[in-house]
């Protein structure tokens, strides 16, 4: 069985059903036939024996090798930390250090030393802790380091983000992962609906496309303001200089504004057969345009009731 990184960490969650055990572990990279290993558990008599948690496995590893390691893991008191898509470091590390079970290592650490204790090799250490932590249930026992839990958010963020830019379209508006990850952030940001991110993601990959067109992209700025946001963002707009200041500054901003999913990423570094540079948001409705006057005109219906 070929992995798509040497080793892979998957949380297997609990109460989990044979069959939807083979589907946690192919999405987390791990390549286990269902028509292989559900019928092989079970003539085994191993199905009710099969357990939750954290799991490390190797490159090579077959689906014999897999089952063992789940049954073999010992009994373990299942302690569970989640981190919410779309939350920042910030929000994350509020998370951890409320949770009664965890051992607080990183207490007192900056966010530039919390990347150098887990081996933070990315672009994120010389910029910004933000980003490079994948938002996911995370499985321990009690007395576990919250150290553990970043190494884990981490490499899992690396793998995640690897696997999608492997498998990006041809010249994508990014030069490296690291910009997609800063783009799957806002995509993240800007809709909370599964069906409207890759129209949004078309959005803002044609803007970074288009000469002289900034992102404007109101979530960076918001981030950017952090707790001086009230609610109102003309009112109090960042400096023209910050470093995710989208609408008078081109480009991306310098890094990402939050923890993005792994669709987020994957529509992020897709092509979607789209025009539009402009959209319009109310409540549940969306407006994509391709011009300013289509768009005007749908700020009037959409925006203005006009």
């Amino acid at each position: 069985m070929s992995l798509a990184t040497p080793e892979l960490d998957v949380t297997i969650k609990p109460h989990s059903s044979l069959r939807s055990v083979t589907i946690q572990l192919n999405r987390g990279g791990v390549p286990v036939e269902p028509e292989l290993f559900v019928p092989m558990t079970r003539a085994l008599g191993l199905s009710a024996q099969l357990k939750s948690g954290n799991y490390a496995f190797k490159a090579g590893v077959t689906p014999y090798e897999v089952l063992q390691k789940m049954i073999t893991r010992g009994d373990v008191n299942e302690y569970v930390a989640t981190v919410i898509e779309g939350w920042t470091l910030q929000k994350m590390r509020a998370e951890l250090d409320g949770n009664p079970a965890l051992t607080h290592d990183t207490a007192g650490m900056s966010d530039v030393d919390l990347l150098k204790a887990i081996g933070a090799t990315t672009e994120a250490d010389k910029i910004s802790a933000e980003g490079p932590f994948f938002p996911d249930t995370y499985l321990f026992d009690k007395g576990t380091s919250d150290l553990a839990v970043y190494k884990r958010a981490y490499r899992i963020m690396q793998q995640r983000l690897n696997e999608a830019w492997a498998n990006r379209v041809p010249n994508p508006p990014y030069k490296t992962p690291y910009d997609a990850l800063i783009m799957a952030s806002i995509v993240e940001k800007e809709t909370g609906r599964a069906q409207d991110r890759p129209l949004v993601a078309a959005v803002f990959a044609n803007r970074l496309r288009r000469i002289g067109m900034p992102l404007q992209t109101d979530p960076s700025v918001i981030y950017g303001l952090g707790s001086a946001y009230g609610g109102h963002l003309k009112k109090r707009p960042p400096p023209d200089g910050h470093s995710v200041q989208s609408y008078t500054r081109m480009g991306l901003p310098l890094t990402p504004i939050a923890l993005p999913g792994v669709a987020a990423q994957r529509h992020a570094q897709s092509r979607r057969q789209q025009r539009a540079v402009f959209r319009v948001a109310r409540r549940r409705q969306q407006h994509f345009s391709d011009n300013l006057g289509n768009h005007n005109k749908a700020v009037d219906k959409y925006i203005r009731g006009q």
